[in-house]
């Protein structure tokens, strides 16, 4: 998934798969919010608690959809998430959007009727 091309299904399915993991979903987030300084490999072990070989594993599946990035600094592996990739995939997957009739509501409309659905309060 290069950042200018556009993504067909099987690289969108590619990408949810492998986020479909939770251990990958977390390494993803942890990645996402230590943007844009990105993570150390040492570093995410450590925040998540995963042996060293199965934090390699997963890595290197998001690394392979091009969610992720690795650098080598000297003697250190550093991690960064590739934001544009997921974009890509949240385009892709709002790019039909109500092309057939239009929206019920808007997202906020949609938020807030969540919001007091929780609270106990009819929609």
């Amino acid at each position: 998934m290069s950042e200018n091309r556009e993504l067909d299904h099987r690289s969108v399915a590619g990408c949810l798969c492998e986020l479909g993991h939770p251990t990958r979903l977390q390494i993803y987030r942890s990645l996402v919010q230590a943007s844009p300084e990105g993570l150390a490999v040492q570093e995410i072990q450590q925040r998540l608690d995963v042996p060293a070989s199965t934090l390699s594993h997963h890595i290197s599946r998001l690394v392979g959809v091009n969610l992720l990035e690795q650098v080598r600094e000297g003697r250190v592996l550093r991690c960064y998430a590739v934001a544009t990739s997921l974009q890509s995939v949240l385009d892709y997957l709002a790019a039909e959007c109500c092309c057939t009739e239009p929206c019920s509501g808007t997202a906020d409309q949609d938020d807030a009727e969540a919001d007091l659905a929780v609270q106990g309060e009819p929609r």
